[in-house]
């Protein structure tokens, strides 16, 4: 099985992939509309909102009397997801990285002194 990432922990709002995600691995097993709607922290008309459309889009099928499962291209939505986030965090440990390297390079220049880095900003050269 993958190992999924989970990605936006401690941020306050899920954007809709998140919640997607986490419907789809709820549903890697036989569940029920309410095994859904708890464990993806979900209102009953998020849930209503999100089966349907993917149900429509072909990610989660009804298997049986009001039992969802997971679709081959729900995996193949979850392997891209997986991937996505991946690639996300990568990129966003590079960016850090590169503020860090920004204030290096300026202390470098400037040591600590803020006025002479401000007269630069100032006179419009930039650093």
């Amino acid at each position: 099985m993958l190992d999924f990432v989970e990605f936006g922990k401690g941020r306050r709002n899920r954007c809709s992939l998140d919640i997607v995600q986490k419907m789809l691995v709820v549903a890697s097993v036989r569940v029920r509309k309410t095994r859904i709607m708890y464990q993806a922290n979900l209102s009953y008309l998020q849930v209503q909102k999100y089966l349907h459309i993917l149900l429509e889009q072909g990610l989660l099928k009804l298997d049986g009397d009001s039992v969802y499962l997971i679709t081959k291209k729900g995996w193949g939505f979850l392997e891209l997801y997986d991937d996505y986030v991946r690639r996300r965090m990568r990129i966003k440990k590079q960016i850090d990285q590169s503020a860090r390297d920004r204030v290096s390079l300026e202390k470098m220049c400037f040591g600590n002194d803020s006025l002479t880095k401000k007269k630069f900003e100032k006179e419009g050269v930039r650093s």
